[in-house]
């Protein structure tokens, strides 16, 4: 039998290709590294479900359970994500009391300094520096205060802020410090938004400067 010889040749260089294609396949795969922000939502949900355990069931649902909190413990409050999921709750832990400052109502603004991390404890916003979501020491109040360089940023309650914002607004008092923690639900959902990833749990140290009478 006669061999075609331009056939065999024209047939190598697919062969060829095919290895070479699945070699570069293995090779990406092996070299792949994991990501810090791999299996993102169950490390949130772990996070928060830890946090949950310390609030052990501690649950603020009026202004006089605000103002009974101990400092440097956790509490559950309900929140307003609940009217479109099924009961939502952000934990907060009072770093800083005031029995005798102004309380937001749904329809004032506030001056709020504020700090807000992911689970690794990285910045996302804020407006001076405060603690994060990692620091897990009993934390001190008078401790990362705001300086004569930071300035408060000024929140409607009722505006577009996320629906753990709104709740932990209308709860602390002028002069207050909250640690506040918020689950994705109450916070940015599913999607995240613009350097927040989706089901990210957010926690905010926050510091209420002044609440505006509208």
């Amino acid at each position: 039998m006669k061999l075609n010889i331009r056939h065999i040749l024209r047939a190598v260089p697919h062969v060829l290709l095919l290895s070479l294609m699945a070699v570069t396949t293995i090779a990406c795969q092996v070299i792949k590294e994991p990501s810090e922000y791999d299996n993102w939502e169950e490390r949130n949900q772990a996070f928060i479900d830890s946090i949950s355990d310390l609030s052990a069931g501690r649950v603020v649902a009026s202004a006089a359970d605000a103002d009974a909190m101990q400092v440097g413990t956790y509490y559950a409050i309900e929140t307003s994500a609940s009217t479109n999921y099924k009961l939502q709750y952000i934990y907060v832990k009072k770093l800083l009391a005031n029995s005798d400052g102004l309380r937001s109502y749904y329809t004032d603004a506030a001056f709020v300094y504020y700090y807000g991390t992911n689970i690794l404890g990285e910045r996302f916003d804020g407006n001076f520096t405060g603690f994060t979501a990692i620091d897990k020491r009993t934390l001190d109040g008078h401790e990362n205060l705001p300086t004569q360089f930071n300035t408060p940023s000024k929140f409607n309650v009722d505006s577009s802020i996320i629906a753990g914002w709104k709740t932990a607004l209308q709860y602390m008092r002028e002069g207050e410090r909250w640690i506040v923690f918020i689950p994705y639900q109450s916070a940015y959902g599913k999607n995240g938004s613009g350097n927040i990833l989706g089901y990210s749990m957010l926690c905010f140290d926050m510091i209420v400067d002044q609440v505006i009478r509208q």
